[in-house]
């Protein structure tokens, strides 16, 4: 399979991932019945959203019993929830916009183990769980798009970059509330010197130059830069509206870059396609979380 087959094959099972999430949200707004207690519908975890099966069709992925030891090793889990929650404010004291050695600690890029270890993981925020199942889905290659000047959007789809990272994580995300539609996802991508730099260059390039391109096969149009976010040393956000298989799929993105590293988040909302965004507490917890175990 090409390199733009593959990407496309996985930004399908995105849009599997959170048409499931709405159907469940939208069954339990409206009451119906499910296999959970109560009538209620049971939430599968995000890496069950991103599973296939070995035809390559769509199907849940049991997450029992998956767990990555590394993740938990930290220790601290929901004082960190609780000092990441709220609505965007002041951006995170560890990180202050325009310190010189604000990315002091990360001079060179970080370790897939110490990525891992720096990923949010269950019980770090408060109402989500973190999955690290089927994380493998969520990270894919590169392939054209057109027009050209839109390439730094649509690799992040699937947070592809150019130039490629040193080493990646990523992690699914889910909302405990059963009436919640959203699916996000956030990766961790450590970069050689000037490399995270250029990856947010070419982002806010984008966000300015491109409001629409052709990628994969699938249409995307609507891209509309978000005020800065004004975390870590820079940050960008950003929302289009993906039309994949048939669907629409408004999808929010916010990228921050600390240093070598760069946290980047997706989140996708069927249901309430108006009110798209990445939680704010999540970027928050994640950044505090990276910079305690970066030092």
């Amino acid at each position: 399979m090409g390199a733009g087959a593959g990407t496309g094959a996985r930004i399908a099972r995105s849009l599997v991932a959170v048409s499931a999430v709405a159907a469940l949200g939208c069954t339990a707004a409206c009451g119906g019945g499910g296999s959970g207690q109560d009538g209620k519908a049971s939430r599968p975890t995000a890496g069950e959203r991103t599973g296939t099966s070995s035809d390559g069709s769509p199907q849940p992925r049991d997450t029992r019993g998956a767990k990555d030891t590394q993740d938990t090793q930290d220790g601290q889990s929901t004082q960190d929830a609780q000092d990441g929650q709220g609505t965007r404010g002041p951006r995170d004291p560890e990180t202050p916009r325009g310190t010189p050695d604000a990315g002091k600690a990360a001079a060179g890029p970080l370790s897939e183990a110490r990525l891992k270890k720096a990923a949010l993981v269950t019980g770090d925020v408060k109402g989500y769980e973190i999955d690290t199942s089927g994380a493998a889905d969520l990270l894919g290659g590169s392939a054209p798009a057109a027009p050209s000047r839109c390439q730094p959007i649509a690799d992040m789809f699937l947070f592809a970059t150019d130039p490629d990272p040193e080493n990646a994580v990523s992690r699914g995300v889910g909302a405990k509330d059963e009436l919640d539609a959203s699916v996000t996802t956030l990766a961790l991508l450590s970069y050689g010197p000037g490399g995270a730099e250029k990856v947010m260059d070419g982002l806010r390039a984008a966000t300015e130059d491109c409001t629409a391109y052709r990628h994969t096969g699938y249409e995307y149009k609507n891209v509309k830069g978000l005020p800065d976010p004004d975390r870590g040393d820079e940050s960008v956000a950003y929302r289009l509206l993906a039309s994949i298989e048939g669907a629409r799929v408004p999808v929010a993105y916010t990228v921050v870059r600390r240093g070598t590293t760069l946290v980047a988040f997706s989140s996708m909302n069927m249901l309430k396609a108006d009110r798209v965004e990445v939680p704010d507490e999540l970027v928050a917890a994640q950044l505090k979380k990276l910079a305690r175990t970066t030092g």
